[in-house]
């Protein structure tokens, strides 16, 4: 059971055990969950095709005594938010550009008990609009990966002139959304440390991984507890991509395509 179930259930009671100890007075990891989700909600932006899009990043501002306390969960309590911010990004049909973050951050401002919780956007390939406190973070902030050289194709032995060669852009598929595979490694989970998040009870935590080498792509399971599959078959170990391959993990089918590139795609980002 994680530590913050009891906020899916609607309770409006702290976490019974080590997280409930305390007086009054201190920030208690509920009452977190409830600012993160309310600040997601009045942040959203509705935006074309009825798609709303809510911010991944939260930085929880806290008191000296109460960031201490943060620092004693650890990133357990990170990660039951992440969790919390996911489930409820999904409920409300949210859009997330990038994995969810939350990191916690001392200010002398705020005295014990009082916090707050300030959001923003940040795309997957790790440039966020604003910058990010660090501690403790469910994880880092990830530089942009350079991207992978377009293949060319041969020129023709025969005589005439001689075409340009046609750059191809290896994409993923996944329920309607496109993502630019511009990394030389891609994984795929449900944890939110993944570079490309999949919402699935079935997937595990970082389930997939896709390797790209000169355009060249290749699926590596994780050793995931379901298994991946590629058109109906499991991988074992790795197999390599053709244009118009489906990829099947948990619950959740993908097409990996080679595209006519085009210019100011980035690493992981839904189109």
């Amino acid at each position: 059971m994680g530590l913050l179930d009891n906020v899916e259930r609607g309770l409006e009671k702290a976490v019974r055990g080590a997280f409930a100890r305390g007086s009054k007075s201190q920030v208690q990891p509920v009452e977190i969950a409830s600012r993160l989700r309310r600040e997601m909600d009045d942040k959203a932006m509705t935006m074309a095709a009825g798609r709303t899009l809510a911010p991944n990043v939260y930085d929880v501002r806290l008191s000296g005594p109460d960031f201490e306390r943060a620092r004693s969960w650890g990133t357990a309590l990170a990660e039951e938010l992440c969790d919390v911010a996911i489930r409820h990004a999904r409920s409300q049909g949210y859009t997330l550009q990038g994995p969810v973050k939350v990191s916690f951050t001392q200010t002398v401002e705020n005295k014990s008990g009082e916090f707050q919780v300030l959001s923003n956007t940040e795309k997957s390939n790790g440039q966020a609009q604003q910058a990010q406190p660090a501690y403790p973070a469910m994880q880092p902030p990830r530089a942009p990966r350079p991207a992978q050289p377009a293949p060319r194709s041969a020129a023709p032995e025969s005589a005439g002139p001689v075409r340009p060669a046609v750059a191809l852009q290896p994409v993923l598929d996944i329920d309607g959304q496109r993502y630019s595979l511009n990394a030389s490694s891609i994984t795929l989970g449900r944890s939110s440390e993944a570079d490309i998040l999949v919402d699935d009870t079935g997937v595990s935590r970082k389930h997939l991984e896709i390797r790209l080498d000169d355009g060249q792509g290749t699926a590596v399971d994780l050793g995931s507890t379901n298994g991946s599959f590629l058109n109906g078959s499991r991988i074992n170990g790795s197999l390599a991509l053709r244009d118009g391959d489906v990829l099947t993990i948990g619950r959740t089918k993908m097409t990996f395509r080679l595209l006519p590139a085009k210019t100011g795609s980035r690493p992981g980002s839904g189109r």
